[in-house]
This record gives C-alpha cells, sequence and structure tokens, in this order.
C-alpha cells in the first residue's frame, strides 16, 4: 500500500488504486497525510474543504467523507499495513508508517543523498527520490488555501532537489547532464534566480560560455519586465565567472564564502580548515531508529547559520540522537565540531558562559593567556573567529534560552543544535530557532533498542514479552535501556518475569532505577526546576484518574481557577512533562504519571476532582436534554468548583461525552476503588445522554459498578434509576431475559423512595421487556400507568415518552387508531425538554405508521416523509432510517421507492 501526495493525491494497493471519489474527499485525505500520527482538528479541516464561508452542516459532511475513506481503507485491509484512520476527540488522526507515504520516502531520500560522500551515490540517490513525482503535488484535490500552501512547500523541495542532482553531477565532472537537469527546470521556472545561476554555472564548466551570457540576460530581461527588479547576487556573480570564462570546481555547496572578518593587531587568527576540532561525545551505542528525527534535524540545519532546537522529556534520547547525528554529519563541518553540556538539569550545577567559551576557544587553537576574562569579551572572540568556519556547535541539556544566546557562533556557514527539556519559545523569537521535536520510540523501535542490548535471539525469542516490556516503558528509551541494563545483568531472567514485575504500578519506578541513573531521577531533576505554584499543579495530576486533562479538571485538582491552571498547564507544557493533545486539552506519559503520583498532593485532591467530574456532566446532561429532571442531587458534603464548563447546545455536550467516555469510566473506577460511592453513581448516573445515545457501547459493567455503588450508598432513589438504566440496555442488547430481573424490581424501589418520576421512566423501560418477551397487553397497561404518573408528577417530558411507547406497543398489536391517538396526544404536550428533533421524529413516524394501519395510504406517507426529512436536517440519522424503512415498505411508486432507497443506502454508508 502506498499513499501519495507527489501528483494526485491517491492511495495505491496491489490490486490498484482506491476509487476516492470528489476533489473534497481527496482534500480532507491530503490534510490527513500532510499531518500523519498527528491529531488533524476539524476546524482546520474545514478550512481546508471551503476556501469561504462553510455551508452549515460542514461537520456533518467531514463526518461522511471519514467514514467513506475508513470504508475503503477497511476494503484495501489497510490494518495489515498498520494504517488506521480514528476519532481524537473532535480531530481525525490517520495512524501510519509514514514510510507508506511518497513523501516522506522523498524527504528520507534527498536526507541520505545530501550525507553521502560519494557523488555517484549521491546522484543515484536524487534520482531514486525525484522518480517519485507522478506530476504537480496534491493534484485533483480541492485547491484551498492550506492546501495550495503544501503543494508550494513541496515543490520547493522538489527544485531544490534538482539543483543538488546537478551539484552532484558536477562534482562527478559531468557538467553537460547537470546542465540538462537545469534546463529542463530553469526554463518552467524563469524566475527562480538560483535555478538560473546554477545553470549558467554548469554551461560555463561544460565550455558552453555563450549559452551561459545569452540565458543570464534572458534572465535579466525577465526580472526587469515581470517584477521590475535587477538581478540578485549569486546570478550576478555567475555573469562575472560567465565574462571572465573561469572554469570553476563543482561544488555541492553554492552559497557565497563570506569574507574574513578584520582582526585587531595582535588578537589570535583561526587555525586552518585543516586543523579540525572535534569536542563530540562518542558515538551512542545501541542507537536505532529515529529516521524522521533525524531527516528533520538535516533539514533545520540546511539553512543559513542555523540554531536547531531539539526539544523532548527526560530520557527520550535527546542527546543521544544529536550527538549520532553530529557524527554522521562530521564531514559537512571542516571547522570543527564543539560540544558543551549546559547541565540545566544537573544536581553539579550548571557550567559559566566564560567555562564553556574558555573550552571552545582553547579548542579552536587560542592560547590561555589571549582568552579575556570576561564572559562578553569571551563571546566576541568567539563569534569573530567562528565567522570565517564551516563549524557545528552543540549546546546540550540547555535549561533557558539565556543560558543559550552567548554561546552562539558568528559564522554564516555556521550550525548550532541546542537540546533542552524546555521548549525555549524565547529562543524561537529571539534568534529564529528551528524546533526538531523528539517523542517517545514507536513499538518496533522499542523492541530493536532493547534487541541492541540484550542479542536479537534473547529479544525474538520473547517477542510478546518484548512487545510489553516496551509498552510498559511507554517508548522512553531512558526507560528501555535501564530494564536492558536489568535484563543483561541477569541472563537467567526472562523479558516476561520483567513485564509481570513492571505491571505493578507501586514498583515500576523502582525498578527502572540503576544507580544514579532512571526515570525518577531524570523527573526529579525537572520538577526541581519549576516554579512553586506550577510544581503544586503537577503533584496534584498524580491524582486525576484519567488519561486527559482540560483547564477546568487542573483547577480542580489543585483547587486554583482555570485561568490559573491553565498558566500552570502551559509552564508544564513548555517543560514536557505533559503534553497538549489538543487545544485546551493535555495528558501525561505513563511514567510521569506514576511520578506525578507518588508526590505530596494532600488527601482531597481525589475528592475535588469527583466533584468537579459530577458537577460537569450534570452541565452536559442538562444541556444535552434541556428541560429534563436532573437525574440526581450533588452529594451532602459536594464540594462545587470555583468554575465548571459551559456547554452551549447539545452538540457540544454530545462531543463532550465523546470525548470524555474514558476517562468519566476511570472516574467511576477511581471512586469505587475509594469506597467514594456516592460519588461512583452519580458520575455514571450522569452520562446517561450518552447510554442513550450510543445504547449498544458496552455499557453493562459501568452500570453494574454503579449498581455496586447504589446499594453501597443504600440510596433506593438511585438503586431503582440504576436498575432501570441498566435493564434498558440489557434489552437493547437482546439479553431480555436478563434485563427483566433488574426492571421488574426498580419501579417499586421508585414507589418506596417516593420518586413518581423514576418509577414512570422504570414502568417504560419494563414494557419495552415484556413486549420483547410477548406481552404487549402488560407493556401497554405499564406505559399507561407511567404516563398517568408522570403527568401527576408535572414532568411532560416523561409523560410523552411513556406515549411514544405506548404507540409502540399499540401499533404493535394492529390497534391503529388507538396508536394514532396517542401519537396525537405525545405530540401536543409542551415539553421543553423534547424540544429536539428526535422525539417529534418518532412520533411522526410512529403516526404515520398508524395512518397506513387505517388505510390513508396518502396522509400516511406525508407524514413519514416529513418525519424523515426532520431527520435527515437534524442529523438525526436513525429516526431517519427507520421512517424511511416504513416507507420502501408501503411505496408502490418506483420512482419513490428508488429515491427512498437511494436516501436510505446513503445514511447507512455515512456519507
Amino acid at each position: 500500500m502506498e499513499f501519495r501526495l507527489l501528483g494526485a493525491v491517491s492511495v495505491a494497493t496491489e490490486t490498484g488504486e482506491l476509487p476516492l471519489g470528489p476533489a473534497k474527499r481527496r482534500s480532507l485525505l491530503a490534510a490527513l497525510l500532510l499531518r500523519p500520527n498527528c491529531p488533524v482538528p476539524v476546524d482546520r479541516l474545514t478550512d481546508t474543504l471551503w476556501e469561504h464561508e462553510p455551508p452549515p452542516r460542514a461537520r456533518s459532511v467531514i463526518q461522511g467523507h471519514v467514514s467513506r475513506l475508513r470504508v475503503l481503507l477497511a476494503g484495501a485491509d489497510a490494518g495489515m499495513y498498520g494504517v488506521e484512520l480514528v476519532t481524537q476527540g473532535t480531530a481525525y488522526v490517520l495512524r501510519m508508517p509514514e514510510t507508506l507515504l511518497d513523501a516522506h520516502r522523498f524527504e528520507e531520500l534527498v536526507a541520505l543523498a545530501r550525507g553521502q560522500r560519494a557523488p555517484a551515490d549521491a546522484v543515484a540517490m536524487y534520482q531514486e527520490a525525484l522518480s517519485l513525482w507522478q506530476g504537480p503535488a496534491l493534484s485533483g484535490a480541492h485547491p484551498s488555501p492550506p492546501l495550495q500552501a503544501a503543494a508550494h512547500a513541496l515543490e520547493e523541495l522538489r527544485l531544490a532537489s534538482v539543483e543538488l542532482l546537478a551539484a552532484a553531477y558536477g562534482r562527478l565532472g559531468d557538467h553537460a547532464r547537470a546542465a540538462a537537469v537545469l534546463r529542463v527546470e530553469a526554463g518552467a521556472h524563469p524566475l527562480r534566480e538560483s535555478l538560473s545561476a546554477a545553470l549558467m554555472r554548469a554551461l560555463q564548466r561544460a565550455g558552453r560560455r555563450s549559452e551561459a551570457l545569452d540565458w543570464f540576460h534572458r534572465t535579466r530581461r525577465l526580472l526587469a519586465d515581470e517584477l521590475g527588479v535587477d538581478p540578485g547576487r549569486e546570478l550576478a556573480d555567475a555573469y562575472a565567472v560567465a565574462l571572465r570564462g573561469e572554469g570553476e570546481e563543482a561544488a555541492e555547496d553554492t552559497a557565497p564564502v563570506p569574507p574574513p572578518v578584520p582582526v585587531a593587531p595582535g588578537a589570535p587568527s583561526a587555525p586552518a580548515p585543516t586543523d579540525t576540532v572535534d569536542l563530540l561525545p562518542r558515538v551512542p551505542r545501541g542507537f536505532h531508529g529515529r529516521a524522521a528525527e533525524l531527516t528533520a534535524l538535516s533539514r533545520a540545519a540546511a539553512g543559513e547559520a542555523p540554531v536547531c532546537l531539539v526539544t523532548g522529556p527526560a530520557g527520550v534520547g535527546k542527546t543521544a540522537l544529536v550527538v549520532h547525528w553530529a557524527h554522521r554529519n562530521r564531514s559537512g563541518f571542516p571547522g570543527g565540531l564543539l560540544y558543551a553540556d549546559l547541565r540545566g538539569f544537573s544536581d553539579t550545577g550548571e557550567p559559566t558562559h566564560l567555562e564553556v567559551l574558555r573550552e571552545f576557544l582553547l579548542a579552536m587553537g587560542v592560547a590561555p593567556r589571549r582568552i579575556p576574562e570576561s564572559a562578553s569579551g569571551a563571546s566576541a572572540l568567539f563569534r569573530s573567529l567562528s565567522a570565517g568556519r564551516q563549524l557545528l556547535v552543540v549546546l546540550d541539556n540547555a535549561r533557558g534560552s539565556e543560558q543559550v544566546r552567548e554561546l552562539l557562533p558568528g559564522g554564516a556557514r555556521c550550525v548550532t543544535v541546542v537540546t533542552s527539556r524546555y521548549r525555549l519559545r524565547g529562543l524561537i523569537a529571539s534568534d529564529a530557532a528551528r524546533p526538531v521535536p523528539v517523542d517517545v520510540l514507536e513499538p518496533e523501535d522499542s523492541t530493536a533498542l532493547l534487541a541492541a542490548v540484550l542479542g536479537k535471539e534473547r529479544v525474538l525469542a520473547e517477542a510478546v514479552a518484548a512487545r510489553r516490556l516496551a509498552e510498559l516503558c511507554g517508548g522512553l528509551p531512558l526507560a528501555l535501556r535501564v530494564a536492558a541494563a536489568r535484563l543483561a545483568d541477569q541472563p537467567d531472567w526472562s523479558l516476561s518475569a520483567m513485564s509481570t514485575e513492571l505491571s505493578d504500578e507501586s514498583r515500576r519506578l523502582s525498578l527502572l532505577d540503576v544507580e544514579d541513573t532512571g526515570v525518577r531521577a531524570a523527573l526529579r531533576l525537572t520538577v526541581r526546576r519549576l516554579p512553586d505554584d506550577v510544581a503544586r499543579h503537577f503533584a496534584h495530576l498524580g491524582r486525576h484518574p484519567g488519561t486527559h486533562v482540560d483547564r477546568y479538571t487542573a483547577a480542580a485538582l489543585a483547587g486554583t481557577d482555570p485561568d490559573t491552571a491553565e498558566a500552570a498547564m502551559d509552564k508544564l507544557t513548555a517543560a514536557h512533562l505533559v503534553t497538549r493533545a489538543a487545544p485546551g486539552r493535555w495528558t501525561l506519559h505513563d511514567l510521569v504519571r506514576l511520578y506525578a503520583r507518588g508526590l505530596d498532593a494532600g488527601p482531597d485532591a481525589l475528592v475535588r476532582v469527583l466533584d468537579h467530574t459530577v458537577a460537569t456532566a450534570l452541565a452536559a446532561a442538562g444541556a444535552a436534554e434541556p428541560g429534563d429532571e436532573s437525574c440526581f442531587a450533588p452529594p451532602p458534603d459536594f464540594r462545587r468548583p470555583r468554575a465548571i464548563r459551559d456547554f452551549a447546545d447539545r452538540d457540544q455536550a454530545m462531543a463532550w461525552y465523546a470525548a470524555e467516555r474514558d476517562d468519566l469510566t476511570l472516574a467511576a473506577a477511581a471512586a469505587h476503588a475509594a469506597g467514594l460511592h456516592s460519588r461512583t453513581w452519580r458520575i455514571v448516573l450522569a452520562m446517561w445522554p450518552q447510554v442513550v445515545w450510543r445504547v449498544l457501547d458496552g455499557w453493562a459493567p459501568l452500570l453494574r459498578t454503579a449498581l455496586e455503588a447504589a446499594r453501597a450508598d443504600t440510596d433506593a432513589r438511585a438503586e431503582s434509576r440504576v436498575l432501570a438504566l441498566l435493564g434498558w440496555v440489557l434489552t437493547e442488547e437482546g439479553r431480555t431475559d436478563e434485563a427483566l430481573v433488574h426492571l421488574e424490581a426498580a419501579p417499586a424501589l421508585a414507589a418506596r423512595a417516593g420518586d413518581p418520576r423514576g418509577e414512570a421512566t422504570a414502568l417504560i423501560n419494563l414494557s419495552l421487556a415484556q413486549a420483547a418477551l410477548g406481552s404487549p397487553q402488560e407493556a401497554a397497561e405499564g406505559c399507561t400507568q407511567a404516563a398517568r404518573l408522570a403527568r401527576g408528577a408535572g414532568d411532560a417530558h416523561t409523560e410523552r415518552l411513556a406515549l411514544y411507547h405506548l404507540s409502540r406497543h399499540q401499533l404493535a398489536a394492529k390497534l391503529w387508531q388507538p396508536a394514532l391517538d396517542t401519537s396525537t396526544a405525545a405530540l401536543a404536550i409542551d415539553s421543553p425538554a423534547d424540544s429536539s428533533a428526535a422525539s417529534r421524529v418518532l412520533l411522526l413516524t410512529a403516526a404515520g405508521e398508524a395512518l397506513l394501519g387505517m388505510g390513508d395510504e396518502a396522509e400516511g406517507i406525508r407524514r413519514l416523509e416529513r418525519a424523515a426529512r426532520e431527520a435527515e436536517d437534524s442529523g438525526y440519522d436513525e429516526g431517519a432510517v427507520r421512517a424511511l424503512g416504513a416507507l420502501l415498505r408501503v411505496s408502490a411508486d418506483v420512482g419513490l421507492r428508488a429515491r427512498y432507497d437511494t436516501a436510505m443506502v446513503r445514511l447507512l454508508a455515512g456519507t
């Protein structure tokens, strides 16, 4: 399987290309492929698919295209290749090995070619890279500004690669071939001066001076006519060389070398370029993978005097990556390789600027007595001496931007690589530092790292255990190396035994420490650098039972307000202790969470976050079902959070439920484990709008936990409501006999608790099980009683719901007129809780079916068509399918049947 961006956006398989369909679907796929393995928010996809104002149902259109792409990928067995299109909150992620993407392979080949010493090898790699192009990038996609910008960036990379290919031909002495390659592109891009200059140099070296001069004059006229400018320095220099008739030696790097910086009399001069300085540490052993990061680092280092900022959490392998890259590219820095450990996260203290500069200057040949005694003087001398060199400077373990600035070299061809656990945004702002983020290893690279230490045979012999070991280490290289060191020290200890040991969360961090090295020690040094208030917020994060944190949750944990919490989370993000998973939403690495859990956060953090969860879920339920009665009151000892998020409408509330489903489940489990029964069942019951909306999503185990908690809390009202909801879920799952046991107990419990609304709901749910077991009369009687109870309690929503189910039971018994009367009466009830389209659609459908049963086909079809139309307009697909299904069963008109059938297929396909 191959994903293609370098030409038409397409997906190639062994049986041919996938039929991607319309341009907007290709555009959506292109947007996901441009950021593989990263969440792409729906808002960004909207901007990609529509240049101007998107349509009102833009989100539904995007969901439809995503659904169709999933079907196409599943049909092509994409899962076999590790490809999966998943939903992550309000974003989508295309998970895939990046080697399946032609743009990734192109950039990797170009980076490898640049590192080749042999010109012939470089030529072969550049040719292979350029052969991946099948036409203009992103062809066939919608030409929105984001995609046009991406296509332009890819085209720039292609043109730069063509220039590099020509330079490689030049190093081989094949200047005619270099000129031929360049002429095609220079003709297609006549205003790109670098192409014209390279072509002139190639022509000059090939002995075709007149052609070189002619090309210059042609380009000069175009620049004047089209842009009103004169040729730039590079083109002018190529013209001067051609005029003099000089035969230059080919060189891959054609950037002009700056003139030497004047040096004051008596000042030391730089050693000759042949006196290579090398302060790099030894090549790291066992280094594996990181192809994407190595390519990104090479790309970031390709500009003029760049500062590359390699950032990532403690133990992720930043230093190993940079030192490995530096050794692999040492030939590109004939002026020397300097290295300094700034010890920004060390117990031994940081070196001063003067100490680092003194080491650099001594290595560059400056006599000790000539080194200035002030840091500013030493910095100025270092910049002066580096101005004429092609130098690499590695500044490892920087704590802050100010620690780095005085150590930056002054040469236009120098490259500085800084590593830090912090993001150092100040260095990005002041020196245009180019970030190269480093994340944890993928499972394959993690197991390969273990094999590099333990030997391939030992890892292959326990492949499953090795994978589990990598998961428990969270892909963190430091943790993997410590685990491997323990195993290497005990050759009789199996990987399976080590995995079992690490599975115990209370011991995991201890097992991942050896001597003075380990995950806990590395994290301690990072946390120690935090301001006190930020460290306090971090400590409280360890009490969070879920996997994601928003600003409100962080505030509830620490007992602060959301603005203060968000500021702290931003600082923790900069320190790579948390990761921003989406705007306003963060997550912690498993080992970081375990470390935070071991910090002192006080006894109340868990209760605060559980009460925040209860309050937020109640707010979401209120927005999802406006006007409906709250399903419970807060517990007596409830700790109201300072602030909870607002939900503007049902869509926002349901999106929150979907994003927080796993964390809500974990919160209920944490409350249950802590014996906080009054919180456990409340968290579960507050999820009822999502349970109702996605009833077949496996809710029974969670509801059983809530039932245990309600009984332990001796709350009959809560027990009856959990029983009613659990029984309904089991009925929908087809486990009717099991459901009946719970549902028969629920009404009596509610009656004893003085809860007529709960009793009515329980009777409705019981009626569904009774009807499924062949007792329609009992079911109808239960719904009639439920409607009476709800009416007496002033609960219009539950009364309307009871009447709807009564009408369904009457329809099942072919009591057409009573079913019509019941559904009509329900539609006449004014219930704010039923202001959503779903209730009205279902009642219209019931009325339509009753009319059809009575023989009034025209009015019955009219009601069903209105139900289907309102359902489609509101995005209520289940209601639309039900109404269309009824229409398909009765329509004799071939044209109408075709229309209904097409609508049904479209809904079922999710497009």
